[in-house]
Order: structure tokens, then sequence, then C-alpha cells
């Protein structure tokens, strides 16, 4: 029988392409189990959208993913580079992935500009986080895709089986 696929943010399954070159991979007791169930499809929305690791921090300044998807909020670094245009192309990049693979669900990094699907800085580069999704789970999402964070990896595991997009 063939398990159903799951993306993954690239850099949970330890390969350093954070924006500081590190990697977050994870260290859940479950994380086994997921690889168990799912075959597992990385992905790194901001190096699919031609991002450099290492690259500068960047936040969604006057909005969120959705609103950054729609033109009415950007991405951009600490020194005010618009880095928007990237971070769109890559999180089509990563829709493109996920509707190749079927993947009806996705796991990505909490918190990220790009990835975070329920929290996200606020623009100021003061390490405060607000409610609101990344720009690649804005657009998984809209989509049809569930999007869970490594904190989630328990209540994705107890879902139901997913059905292929």
């Amino acid at each position: 029988m063939t398990k159903p696929t799951l993306l993954v943010s690239s850099c949970l399954l330890g390969q350093p392409v954070r924006y500081d070159g590190q990697s977050k991979p994870l260290s859940n007791p479950r994380w086994t189990s997921l690889r168990q169930r799912f075959d597992l499809i990385p992905v790194c929305p901001e190096c699919l959208g031609g991002l450099p690791t290492p690259r500068p921090a960047a936040e969604i300044v006057g909005g969120n993913g959705r609103d950054a998807l729609a033109g009415n909020a950007r991405i951009q670094t600490a020194d005010g580079d618009d880095v928007s245009a990237a971070f769109i192309a890559g999180a089509e990049r990563a829709l493109d992935a996920a509707l190749q693979h079927g993947c009806a669900q996705a796991l990505l990094k909490a918190n990220s500009p790009s990835c975070g699907n329920s929290r996200i800085y606020d623009g100021s580069f003061s390490a405060t986080l607000r409610d609101g999704q990344g720009v690649a789970a804005s657009l998984l999402e809209q989509n049809g895709i569930t999007v869970w964070n490594e904190t989630e990896i328990d209540r994705l595991l107890d879902s139901e089986p997913p059905q292929t997009v």
C-alpha cells in the first residue's frame, strides 16, 4: 500500500537552509512515526524562491502571508530590502511540489515568514510574534492543503488519514 505524502520544511529534516544557515531538526519522539506513516517531500520555499543561504532575516510588514500574496503587504529584511517577489515565487513552487506529489498536508516551520501556520513575527524585528500565516503556508491552505507546524506533530499523527489533493 502506498503511503500518503507530506510536504515538510527542509530545515525540520536537518537541512541547513534557514536564513542563518542552520537547520531545526526535529527531536520529537513521534518523528519516527511520521516517517513510517508518510512519504516526506522536503521543501524550503525561501530557497525555491531563489534566496541564498545564509540570507538576512525577513519579516512580513503590513499584514500576513495572504496580504503579501495579494500585494497588500511586503516581506522585507531589517535593512529594508524588499524580498516579497522571492517569497511569493517560493510559495508558488512549494505549492507546485505539493500538488505534483499529491500532498494533502504539510508540516512546516513555526513562526517563519514563509512557513508559519498560525503565528509570525510582527514585522518590527523585535522578536514579537502575532497571529498570522506566512506566505507559503497561506498559499498552501488557500489551495486546500492542511498546514501543521512542528509543535503539532501529535495532532497531525492523530488526524484522519489525508485524502490526496
